[in-house]
């Protein structure tokens, strides 16, 4: 871990870039962008297209590290060359911007009104190779759809174990329990939520930091404990399926908590786009996600 990297998301204002969809949801990603399921015929093809999404993106002069502090990349992505170079370098040494990688293999079925993580037999190799390209930290996913104590309990639990796991690889680790923005028990979700959360800072050894990616609350600063704990390193925020409009909005009235959106992030943008028209669109949505984040 670099501390000029560990200074830039400590300390810089700015918002994390989740361009990490990963093989379930690239078909979706692809779609919104105007790219239909006939422009690839195999898992291969579809990756190779969503990386020229993301190259894209990120190539566009609009990302740099002025408004966007980190990015979180799909393994496939971490693999590949963004203009000649590993993807995570080219972030950091052309953009600015800490990368990020999603480790999670996606969730398990629902069980007590939650849906943990399917297992990681994989995650320390992972870890090691991501070390090696100059990854910074993680990001894991798992989501709660009720006001569950045990299950509520159990996201946070194997959150916190898996994230020692990736703290003892020397990696800061993103803790993702969403909260479904569609869940009857939204809000008593989130109580129980971060009682869960508290507790398991609680147990981190001093001077460990983590982060969380979490739903935007129905209570403006609900997790404003969870912004000023001295193991947190940073909040950031998911859309959740919120437009972007509503997800800024939202992000706006939550001090200290910064956006990490995806869909919300590629809004609006097509591969049919001209560059110009395209880098126009990703300016106009970076400076309203950052002017969001820095409240």
């Amino acid at each position: 871990m670099s501390e000029q990297q560990l200074h830039k998301i400590r300390t810089e204002p700015g918002f994390v870039a989740a361009l990490d969809q990963s093989g379930g949801s690239t078909p979706k990603a692809l779609l919104q962008y105007g790219v239909g399921e006939d422009a690839y015929s195999n898992d291969d093809e579809m990756f190779s297209v969503i990386h020229q999404m993301r190259t894209r993106i990120v190539t566009s002069p609009a990302f740099n590290g002025e408004r966007i502090m980190g990015a979180i990349l799909f393994e496939n992505t971490m693999d590949r060359d963004i203009a000649g170079k590993p993807s995570a370098d080219y972030l950091w040494q052309d953009k600015n911007v800490v990368p990020f990688l999603k480790v999670d293999k996606g969730l398990a079925d629902a069980a007590d009104g939650v849906q943990l993580m399917k297992p990681m037999p994989q995650l320390d190799s992972l870890l090691d190779r991501g070390t090696a390209k100059g990854i910074f930290g993680t990001k894991m996913r798992s989501v709660i759809k009720l006001a569950n104590a045990a299950g509520i309990k159990a996201i946070a639990g194997q959150q916190f174990e898996v994230g020692k796991q990736i703290l003892g690889k020397g990696l800061v680790p993103i803790l993702e329990p969403e909260v479904d923005i569609h869940s009857a028990e939204k809000a008593a979700a989130e109580s129980l939520l971060k009682e869960a959360l508290l507790a398991g800072l609680r147990e981190l050894a001093d001077g460990q930091q983590v982060m969380f990616k979490l739903t935007l609350p129905e209570e403006d600063n609900f997790y404003a404990e969870l912004v000023h704990h001295p193991k947190v390193l940073k909040v950031v925020a998911l859309s959740g399926g919120y437009s972007r409009a509503e997800a800024n909005a939202r992000i706006a009235r939550n001090n200290g908590v910064v956006a990490s959106f995806s869909r919300a992030l590629v809004e609006g943008l097509t591969a049919q786009h001209s560059d110009e028209a395209f880098n126009a669109r990703l300016e106009a949505s970076i400076e309203s996600i950052y002017q969001a984040s820095i409240t």
